[in-house]
């Protein structure tokens, strides 16, 4: 290891980043030096310009995507700013403007379907688990017996996204997969283990299942893990729960973001009427 990647990565750990951040950041460190076949801190402000240019060149070919750049951009600017004090360098660099997607929604038949073709028993556990209780697929995966809150009905989400606990539901339909499954896998401590003892299942061992899952049951749209978390706050919010509740069982900070999921549930607009509907005959 390079004594710059060592320096990064020391001055990421002490500003507490995760894991997967750090390995991004490096990654695209590692991009940058290899372009060059340089250290990125004998580049200058033209040759980062270049590099990002090549980047949105492959953008607009489709080979990466905007959100792939940015994170680039992020790393860069950790690096120059933070790292080798060289701020200058990006300093005139901008982002993209923000994308506005809405999320990918299943209906609750479709929802069914899904799951009926998942023939492993630990991941329609935890992909059911996913869109029981609302939970990040990294969240999911990590969940341990002394999670499972049989009393208050509750699961304790330990440090999800922002490093933060909370709380979120369990259903009773979804206590009892719970039971079946842990009567049958008989887990000591993380409900779902990789080969290697002690070790979760990888986040990307899930992702396979689901996209094999999606083309077994013939839906026609990209699923995802995280697809059954937009389903499950979609859903709620469909069948009247307070946006308010919704932001908590999702642990984001911001009602804000919660509010998306105003824009995709498409039978709540169904059920809205026009205020053409309230005029007089005419």
């Amino acid at each position: 290891m390079t004594p710059l990647r060592q320096r990064m990565i020391e001055d990421m750990r002490m500003r507490d980043f995760s894991k997967h951040t750090i390995e991004a950041y490096v990654s695209a460190v590692y991009r940058l030096a290899k372009h060059y076949h340089r250290s990125p801190d004998k580049l200058d402000r033209d040759e980062i310009r270049a590099f990002l240019v090549d980047l949105v060149n492959l953008v607009e070919q489709g080979k990466v995507s905007w959100s792939y750049y940015k994170q680039i951009l992020a790393a860069l600017r950790f690096l120059y700013r933070h790292v080798l004090r060289r701020g200058e360098v990006v300093e005139d660099v901008r982002g993209p403007k923000p994308q506005k997607r809405l999320p990918v929604v299943l209906s609750v038949p479709e929802v069914a379907r899904f799951f009926k073709v998942i023939t492993s028993l630990k991941y329609r556990t935890i992909l059911m688990l996913a869109y029981g209780a609302g939970l990040r697929i990294g969240e999911a995966v990590r969940v341990r017996i002394s999670d499972i809150d049989r009393q208050r009905k509750v699961i304790r989400v330990e440090q999800g996204k922002g490093k933060k606990d909370r709380y979120t539901l369990l259903s009773p339909a979804l206590l009892e997969i719970l039971d079946r499954y842990c009567w049958a896998a008989r887990p000591e401590d993380l409900l779902f283990t990789s080969r290697v003892k002690g070790r979760p299942i990888t986040d990307s061992a899930v992702q396979r299942v689901c996209i094999q899952a999606q083309k077994d049951s013939g839906i026609d749209k990209r699923i995802s893990p995280h697809t059954l978390r937009h389903s499950f706050a979609t859903h709620l919010l469909e069948a009247g729960t307070d946006l308010r509740v919704i932001q908590v069982l999702l642990g984001h900070a911001s009602p804000k973001t919660t509010a998306i999921y105003t824009h995709v549930s498409t039978a709540l607009i169904g059920k809205t009427v026009s205020p053409l509907d309230a005029l007089p005959d005419v």
